[in-house]
C-alpha cells in the first residue's frame, strides 16, 4: 500500500505543470473564435497587399476560420494602425512596413497613437525599394549620377514616395556631397510619366513600380537598397555594391498586434506564420510578387525595426530638408 501511495503521489507531482497550464493550453487551441482580420497600410495590388493575402489563405487553411485582408492605405499608414487598436479584441492584426514606428514621429508633429501599443508578433517579408535615374541623363551608375550632380549643383531633381525611400535619397547626398532639388508630388503615378520623359532626374519608390521602366529602357535603376539583389531585377547592384554601403535598408514588413495582447494569442500567431512562411511553396509565390520572404522570431523582428529607426533618426538629424509639401 505504502508503494503504490509513493506511485499515486509521484504521479500527481508530474502531473500538476500539466494541469496548471490547462487552461492556458485550451485558450489557445480555441483561438480564434471568429474571423481574423489582417489591416494592411498599402492598397490591393501591392506587394504587401498580395503577401498579406497569401498569409491569410494558409492561416485560414491552418485555422478553420476565415482570415481576411483589410485595405485602409494612406496617410502613412496612419488610418490602419487607429483602426487596428481600435479593435482590441485579439482577432485583428497589423500587417505592416515598420515606418509606423521608425519614422511617422518624424513625418507628423501629432501622432493619434504611440508607437509603443504596436508589438512586433512575426516579420514576413522585405520590400524591394530602388533608386532609378531618367534615361535622358544617360547615366548607367550611381557613380555616373553623383559626378553629374556634382558637376552642375542644385540643377538634378529628385523625388521619392514618403518613408523609406525619402530617407534614402537624403542620405544619398548627404553621404556624396550632392545637392538635388526635391520635386513634391500628392500622387506618385504622374512621377513615372516625368521620369520617363526626363523632367524627373531621379526616383526613389518601391522595386516593382520602377521595374517597368527599367526593362523598357525609359529609366535606369541605379541600385536597390536591401542586403541582396532582386530577383526581379537581377542585373541592378545592391546599394553596397555600388558603393555605399550605409544606403542599406531592407524594407521589413510584418505581423503587429497590440502590446496587451494575450501571451498565448502572440505565440500562436507567431509560430503558424513562421511556419508558413518556411514552406517552399509560400516562399515562391511571395518572390513572384516582388518581396522577399522573412522568418525571424518576433525579437528579430523587433531588432530590425530597431535598427531602421536609429537610422533613420540619423539621417532626419542629419539633415535640415523636410518633405517637400
Amino acid at each position: 500500500m505504502r508503494t503504490r501511495s509513493r506511485k499515486l503521489i509521484v504521479a500527481a507531482l508530474m502531473l500538476a505543470p500539466t494541469l496548471a497550464t490547462a487552461p492556458s493550453l485550451a485558450q489557445t487551441q480555441s483561438w480564434p473564435q471568429k474571423t481574423v482580420r489582417l489591416i494592411v497600410p498599402l492598397p490591393p495590388g501591392s506587394g504587401m497587399d498580395l503577401s498579406a493575402r497569401l498569409v491569410a489563405e494558409r492561416l485560414t487553411e491552418r485555422w478553420g476560420q476565415p482570415v481576411v485582408v483589410e485595405n485602409r492605405q494612406g496617410a502613412d499608414g496612419i488610418p490602419a494602425v487607429t483602426g487596428f487598436l481600435s479593435a482590441r479584441d485579439n482577432h485583428t492584426f497589423l500587417f505592416s512596413f515598420a515606418g509606423i514606428v521608425t519614422f511617422n514621429h518624424l513625418l507628423h508633429e501629432r501622432l493619434p497613437y504611440d508607437p509603443k501599443e504596436l508589438l512586433p508578433v512575426a516579420p514576413v517579408i522585405d520590400n524591394f525599394l530602388g533608386v532609378a535615374a531618367s534615361a535622358v541623363l544617360k547615366i548607367d551608375t550611381l557613380a555616373d549620377l553623383v559626378q553629374s550632380a556634382k558637376a552642375q549643383p542644385g540643377k538634378l531633381n529628385w523625388a521619392a514616395t514618403p518613408g523609406l525611400p525619402y530617407y534614402v535619397l537624403l542620405a544619398l547626398q548627404k553621404s556624396a556631397g550632392i545637392d538635388m532639388v526635391q520635386v513634391a508630388y500628392r500622387d506618385f503615378a504622374p512621377a513615372y510619366q516625368d521620369l520617363n520623359q526626363g523632367r524627373l532626374h531621379v526616383a526613389g519608390t518601391g522595386l516593382p513600380t520602377l521595374v517597368p521602366h527599367h526593362r523598357a529602357g525609359t529609366a535606369k535603376m541605379l541600385f536597390v537598397t536591401n542586403r541582396e539583389r532582386s530577383p526581379q531585377a537581377p542585373d541592378v547592384p545592391t546599394a553596397a555594391e555600388a558603393g555605399y554601403p550605409d544606403l542599406t535598408f531592407d524594407g521589413v514588413s510584418g505581423i503587429y498586434g497590440a502590446s496587451d495582447m494575450p501571451a498565448e494569442v502572440k505565440s500562436r500567431m507567431t509560430a503558424d506564420v513562421s511556419a508558413i512562411i518556411a514552406e517552399p511553396a509560400f516562399r515562391a509565390r511571395v518572390v513572384a510578387v516582388g518581396t522577399a520572404p522573412r522568418l525571424g522570431t518576433p525579437e528579430e523582428f523587433a531588432a530590425a525595426i530597431e535598427e531602421q529607426r536609429a537610422k533613420i533618426t540619423a539621417i532626419h538629424q542629419a539633415s535640415d530638408k523636410r518633405p517637400a509639401q
